[in-house]
């Protein structure tokens, strides 16, 4: 029988001698690699003050877009919520009223849309499936929480601030600027 890979290696079955009984030849071996460890450059990170720079291809949360002048571009399609293979993404769909132009680009829109983040496996098929490009995955990291309840996320969390009324915390949030530090 040949081996398909490398990395079998046959069991030694013969008698330990006595350097192998007392584990010094063992001990000195691990003492070795931990001591070549000591000169290589260090991989941690201090994260407050440095931050690690993500993948091109990091999937974070979820962000509801807005269009230009600052009307939501969801309308409700649901194409979204087919795509999730988690089954993470619930909408409900409402008709614009007359005096809501400035609000909704189309005539249909999502009067509920809720992003359970313990079941999204953040696949990005969500993203993909919008064709109004309303849903994107953002480079921001889902905050640790102790309640179940507080990582279903609704529309208010997930819609970006109103480019016009808000420029600042949309530019914060579309990653254009960085968050300034509060101090104490």
């Amino acid at each position: 029988m040949q081996a398909l890979t490398q990395r079998a290696k046959p069991v030694d079955r013969r008698p330990m001698n006595w350097i192998e009984k007392i584990y010094l030849w063992n001990i000195f071996k691990g003492m070795l690699i931990t001591f070549k460890h000591i000169f290589k450059k260090k991989v941690t990170i201090q994260y407050p003050e440095q931050k690690r720079p993500f993948s091109p291809v990091f999937r974070g949360l979820h962000i509801l877009n807005r269009d230009e002048e600052g009307r939501e571009r969801c309308t409700a399609c649901g194409l979204c919520a087919v795509a999730c293979p988690a089954e993470a993404i619930t909408m409900e769909a409402a008709e614009r009223l007359p005096n809501e132009e400035n609000l909704y680009r189309e005539e249909k829109y999502a009067a509920r849309y809720e992003i359970n983040m313990l079941r999204c496996i953040f696949c990005g098929l969500c993203e993909e499936a919008c064709p109004k490009d309303a849903i994107y995955l953002s480079e921001t990291f889902a905050p640790a929480n102790y309640s179940r309840k507080s990582f279903i996320y609704s529309k208010n969390d997930l819609l970006i601030p109103d480019p016009k009324t808000q420029p600042e915390e949309f530019n914060i949030a579309k990653g254009l600027i960085e968050k300034k530090k509060i101090s104490k």
